[in-house]
């Protein structure tokens, strides 16, 4: 009895990881195309998703305590495939939080090109540095 319920929180386990990993991936398409509302509407589904399997983690870690070592043996694939795909969730948030940090840089850039913020500074003949007025709009509030 105690073996199918392993069984079960583990399968349950492995839908919890698939579908945190496929809300990552639509979390990066929606950071990709700048879509904000696709951003607000997907957080709270991973934050549920993670709540979800850090309950699960419990579940199995009081099954595991209940099992004897055995008994663990036929749920070992299954123990690393939940671990594989704990680790791509982990690889594909970092890459997400890469894709959001240049999302912003390119932003910031773009908004700095438009107000006239130097993009570079050079050095007169003088030595002191000439920073060179190259504006395209002008009295652009950003």
């Amino acid at each position: 009895m105690a073996d199918s319920a392993l069984s079960v929180a583990l399968g349950q386990q492995l839908s919890s990881l698939q579908d945190l990993l496929q809300l990552l991936e639509d979390e990066l398409s929606a950071i990709a195309g700048r879509s904000g509302d696709e951003l607000k509407e997907l957080t709270p589904r991973k934050e549920r998703a993670l709540v979800q399997i850090k309950q699960q983690d419990q579940h199995i870690a009081q099954l595991l305590k209940a099992q004897e070592q055995e008994i663990l043996a036929p749920h070992q694939e299954m123990i690393e495939h939940a671990q594989t795909l704990l680790l791509k969730c982990k690889q594909q948030n970092q890459v997400n939080a890469q894709a959001a940090h240049n999302a912003q840089l390119t932003v910031k850039q773009l908004k700095d090109i438009l107000i006239g913020a130097p993009s570079s500074l050079t050095y007169a003949a003088d030595g002191g540095i000439d920073r060179s007025e190259n504006k395209i709009v002008k009295n652009l509030k950003a």
